[in-house]
């Protein structure tokens, strides 16, 4: 004999699990609830003639672009478009031979890319770069060893 109707043919369990769902649903009545307050976008922040100018001098004495970010309350993309804007030649700090030994050896120790390139000072995707140049193996955001795409696993 063959058992038609299996797990719905007695619904009870069913219907009070959706009679229960019902019950935590608002009422009909009820207000609608006020909207969530996020922060508006922020207004571009447009530097003066003058505040340009000690960008420019300030890069050239040797700040990065992050300080200057900071500094002048702007992204650090924005210090670059502007010193771009006025042919400011960029330096390209990135790592030593030295610097890429430890940057291997703190990771390697389980620190993440974005703690590595704070302690040395430039930006993760540097770090991931230079590992990615030795061969290191990176992890992903959960620690597990990352899948390239070319792996089959």
């Amino acid at each position: 004999m063959v058992d038609l109707g299996g797990a719905y043919y007695n619904p009870k369990d069913q219907v009070r699990a959706l009679v229960q769902l019902r019950e935590k649903l608002p009422s009909l009545d009820t207000p609608e609830p006020t909207s969530i307050k996020r922060d508006r976008p922020r207004r571009v922040r447009q530097l003066g003639f003058e505040q340009v100018e000690q960008l420019i001098a300030d890069y050239r004495s040797g700040a990065t672009v992050y300080e200057l970010g900071d500094r002048f309350d702007i992204e650090r993309r924005t210090v670059s478009d502007i010193l771009h804007r006025h042919g400011v030649p960029m330096r390209r700090r990135g790592l030593t031979p030295d610097q890429v030994d430890d940057a291997i050896h703190l990771y390697n120790l389980g620190w993440s890319l974005a703690r590595v390139g704070d302690h040395l000072g430039v930006n993760h995707t540097t770090v991931l770069n230079k590992l990615r140049e030795r061969g290191i193996p990176t992890r992903d955001t959960h620690g597990r060893p990352r899948v390239e795409a070319g792996d089959a696993r």
